[in-house]
């Protein structure tokens, strides 16, 4: 299990570093695989807004911005990037920060225009190996704030390798426990409100299979905005824990799933035939997984059907 330091020090901070809490766990049966860090090192790299952006004169694949980053004067600076446009908060190497690979910025000419500076994708400071164009920043980042303090970079990634019998440890809280128990400290209290319900429609569940499977809950949710785009401060946790954000409800559940270690899965109510029925798999049973996939299922394989098919494993 991958998951983020400074989040289960949101729950649990011992005063000790990050090798000895590493220790600490190994010697308690958690074993820690490995510690890397969050992101890679870079400086000089602060959040921008996109003041003006045009076409570069002389070059089609290329835009002239200026880029407010708090700052007496705007800065100009070239970028290539498809998605650059007004308006949007960025990550700005200003000139003298030095990027992943000893890469420093320094003024320059591209096709003739001024550059005084670099629009920055994650790729680039070494934060993650996907995403196309530039980092755009939530509208609220605050202009001028180091990049490394606004995303809490200075971070570190914890594996650690659970044996089957601690399935309690799948989770931050699970770990927060163990690390309260061993420092002798306070664990954060988790008070979640009940959350009343506004629509009536309900979802029928059986259990067919009671001894492998005595409990499972389903709530209805209508109103999902489509057009949501999940927080970049949650994409941020979900990749320290390995988990690609895919969209605000997937992402959801698994954030649940990787600070409680209770496991959920949200379905499309409209694909639901008759409701839900917890049972073992038919042999031969097929079901088309998340990648795309097919996996073909036997009967010691327990899954979340409708009355027609297999939903999920």
């Amino acid at each position: 299990m991958k998951f983020s330091e400074k989040w289960l020090r949101e729950w649990v901070n011992p005063a000790i570093d990050t090798q000895a809490l590493a220790e600490q766990l190994s010697m308690a049966g958690l074993e820690v695989d490995g510690v890397e860090p969050a992101a890679a090192k870079f400086s000089g790299v602060v959040v921008g807004e996109v003041v003006e952006c045009g076409q570069h004169p002389d070059a089609d694949k290329l835009r002239v911005t200026k880029i407010n980053v708090g700052g007496d004067e705007l800065l100009d600076i070239v970028c290539g990037a498809p998605n650059c446009r007004q308006g949007i908060k960025v990550a700005v190497a200003t000139v003298g920060a030095v990027l992943p690979g000893d890469f420093k910025i320094k003024k320059a000419k591209l096709r003739g225009q001024p550059s005084h500076g670099m629009l920055c994708a994650f790729v680039e400071l070494g934060i993650s190996e996907e995403g196309d164009g530039i980092m755009e920043l939530p509208l609220d980042a605050p202009v001028g704030t180091d990049l490394r303090e606004y995303l809490s970079l200075d971070d570190n990634i914890i594996d650690v390798d659970l044996t089957p019998n601690r399935g309690d440890c799948l989770g931050i809280k699970g770990i927060a426990r163990e690390v309260g128990v061993l420092n002798s400290i306070d664990v954060k209290a988790l008070d979640i409100p009940a959350v009343t319900p506004t629509i009536d429609d309900k979802v029928s569940i059986e259990l067919v299979n009671e001894d492998a499977c005595p409990r499972y809950l389903g709530r209805v949710i209508k109103g999902i905005n489509l057009d949501a785009e999940t927080p970049l401060w949650m994409v941020e946790k979900l990749r320290r824990s390995g988990v690609r954000s895919i969209d605000p409800v997937v992402d959801v559940t698994n954030y649940v799933l990787i600070e409680l270690g209770h496991p959920m899965h949200a379905f499309d109510l409209s694909a639901i035939e008759g409701g839900i029925k917890v049972r073992s798999a038919d042999a031969g049973e097929e079901l088309v997984l998340l990648d795309g996939n097919t996996a073909k299922l036997n009967e010691s394989t327990l899954v979340i059907a409708d009355h027609n098919k297999a939903l999920a494993i």
